[in-house]
């Protein structure tokens, strides 16, 4: 079970940290992922972090977005600076028991969670 939480609206160039609390699993078990989706059936991948810690981004949010987990509080983060109108999304959080090496399709990951929004005005 993955829970989301953090979104909102801010201005251009504004930060937001987003959580995703897990329950029932140890985030360090698994493979894990933030997707956005903006309007239309595309869910893109950002910021993906492996069992062992290994980090990977997309290329619109590298240098901005940043992905980590807390084991001892069992959750995953996605601290977002600088954002711009394009980031804004319904953002979720992704994670799978496989041993997943970087970004991927959607259909990589079993477990979801219901998603927050993130709107960003210029």
């Amino acid at each position: 079970h993955l829970v989301e939480s953090g979104g909102g609206s801010v201005q251009a160039g504004g930060s937001l940290r987003l959580s995703c609390a897990a329950s029932g699993y140890t985030v360090n078990k698994f493979s894990m992922c933030w997707f956005r989706q903006a309007p239309g059936p595309e869910r893109e991948g950002v910021a993906f972090i492996s069992r062992d810690d290994i980090t990977e981004y997309a290329d619109s949010v590298k240098g901005r977005f940043t992905i980590s987990k807390d084991n001892t509080k069992n959750t995953l983060y996605l601290q977002m600076n600088n954002l711009k109108p394009e980031d804004a999304a319904m953002y979720y959080c992704a994670a799978d028991t496989k041993n997943i090496v970087g970004l991927g399709p959607r259909d990589w990951y079993m477990y979801w969670g219901q998603g927050t929004q993130v709107t960003v005005s210029s």
